[in-house]
């Protein structure tokens, strides 16, 4: 077998790792059953369930019929950008609240991509703002800091 999907192979190695990382992570908790699910069962499984699909991916990416690809050079700037984003969040919701902070994360993590838009930025953070809200504030009724603290309107 020859390496014909570069793409497909890492990501199907990284898939691997990452699930049974999760497995082996998940294993040193308690079990239960499927009628009864302890703590692990569900990252036990979720993790054998990625690393499989990790298996998949990697031994397809090694078939005759396998696209060709290579891996460009790593952007750093990407991933700067999405962990920034991230860790912006964590550090603003206490003080900016859900809306404007949720808003920030999708603004700041969309500026990583290649495409990027001001219009379907703005879009998927007003989107994002209402489904937050309604999943997690409604839904599951959460409690949160919804509007900047300084506001005092929360």
């Amino acid at each position: 077998m020859q390496l014909r999907n570069r793409q497909d192979f890492w990501s199907g190695a990284m898939f691997i790792v990452l699930g049974l990382g999760f497995a082996f992570k998940g294993a040193s908790y308690q079990m239960g059953t499927a009628a009864r699910m302890g703590p692990g069962y569900f990252p036990f499984w979720l993790g054998i369930v990625l690393a499989l699909l990790g298996a998949i991916v990697l031994i397809g990416s090694l078939m005759p019929k396998a696209t060709e690809t290579h891996v460009d050079r790593f952007d750093w700037r990407v991933v700067f950008l999405v962990i920034a984003s991230v860790v912006m969040y964590g550090l603003v919701l206490k003080f900016l609240g859900v809306y404007i902070s949720v808003f920030l994360l999708v603004v700041v993590s969309s500026l990583a991509s290649h495409e990027f838009n001001w219009k379907v930025a703005v879009a998927n953070g007003i989107f994002l703002v209402v489904f937050s809200y309604l999943a997690f504030i409604k839904g599951l009724g959460l409690i949160f800091p919804l509007w900047p603290s300084f506001l005092g309107s929360n």
